[in-house]
């Protein structure tokens, strides 16, 4: 077949359909044995409880061409783990890890030639999804569950380099204080969709969302979380229960002190803080890392003293030694990259 006749330095960060996709069947209390397929169309009953009760959870990580010509994806067992958490948490049957682990190198590997090529800035997107398929009509978990996932190529996320952004903090709640704020759930990101079209429509890139208890304390943007670098050259990263695990930022803070011997504070971070430090940024499967260079709290404009025209030299330095790892130009953390094709 051959390497796809793409234009792979201009693709969009958006769907296209590629030639296969991974499909298993839960039903009678176990998995079926799953399987590839060319059918992109999902068939499934009007009630079906993804559709009346939001029943669904995703992931999200990408496969890379390296350096020496290899095929990786980055640790997909932390996706295969928290996917796991999300299920829980939904009342669905858990995808097994091994064969989570085993769906991805394959429908990777079935749409090898969709894989951008080294240098070109960009990756194929995969993204693991289950839902409920069932007919559910009384509030209650479905029966039976479809766990799917499909790949895309997608460009970077930011055309024409890594530029700061501006954020505003936000006055509606990203997650209930003891609610689905920690697992990667369909339904917090629909909660999330009015303000982040509020946000865009008013001139800011992102909403910052603070501690749903007490709005006290800055947890996450509605899709990422967030770095901060103060003055005496710490990263800290907001800690709470309420803050989905990202696998970049986890990733971030051990390159953070293995890589780049930076001293890391994981702690609840008082909005009243934001003032002292000196790069802020948001961090992601997508991005890896979007600088911040100002942060709008109603009234009050606060300005990142790294500015609004480049990355500051911290977070360019992680951003720089993590995306080295994953394209192989650095020496990666045992089991950090898992090989899928040479």
């Amino acid at each position: 077949m051959g390497k796809k006749k793409l234009d792979w330095g201009n693709l969009p960060f958006g769907y296209m359909k590629t030639d296969k996709r991974f499909v298993s069947i839960y039903k009678d209390g176990a998995w079926d044995n799953g399987k590839l397929t060319k059918d992109n169309t999902i068939c499934i009953n009007e009630c079906a409880g993804v559709l009346q009760y939001a029943q669904t959870c995703f992931e999200g990580l990408k496969a890379y061409t390296t350096k020496d010509g290899k095929v990786v994806c980055f640790r997909p067992d932390l996706n295969a783990d928290r996917m796991a958490d999300s299920c829980a948490r939904l009342e669905m049957p858990v995808f097994p890890k091994d064969r989570f682990i085993q769906a991805v190198k394959d429908v990777v590997k079935a749409n090898i030639d969709w894989v951008p090529p080294y240098g070109s800035g960009a990756t194929l997107y995969v993204r693991p999804y289950m839902f409920g398929s069932n007919a559910v009509i009384g509030v209650k978990p479905a029966d039976e569950y479809m766990f799917r996932i499909l790949v895309t190529p997608v460009g970077p996320y930011f055309k024409g380099g890594v530029k700061p952004i501006t954020v505003r903090i936000s006055d509606l709640d990203r997650a209930a204080p003891h609610g689905t704020g920690d697992i990667k759930a369909g339904l917090n990101y629909a909660m999330s969709l009015h303000n982040i079209v509020d946000a865009h429509k008013h001139g800011f890139a992102e909403n910052m969302y603070t501690d749903p208890a007490t709005h006290t304390y800055i947890e996450e943007t509605g899709g990422a979380n967030i770095l901060f670098v103060t003055k005496d050259g710490k990263l800290v990263t907001p800690k709470s229960n309420s803050i989905l695990p990202s696998i970049t930022r986890r990733s971030l803070v051990q390159v953070a002190k293995d890589y780049l011997n930076m001293e890391v504070e994981e702690r609840p971070v008082n909005k009243d803080e934001l003032k002292d430090f000196v790069e802020v940024g948001l961090c992601g499967t997508a991005a890896v890392i979007s600088p911040i260079g100002k942060i709008v709290d109603h009234d009050k404009e606060i300005l990142v003293p790294s500015g609004m025209e480049n990355i500051g030299p911290v977070l360019s330095k992680l951003r720089e030694t993590l995306t080295g790892i994953q394209m192989g130009e650095i020496k990666a953390p045992e089991g950090w990259v898992c090989t899928i094709a040479e």
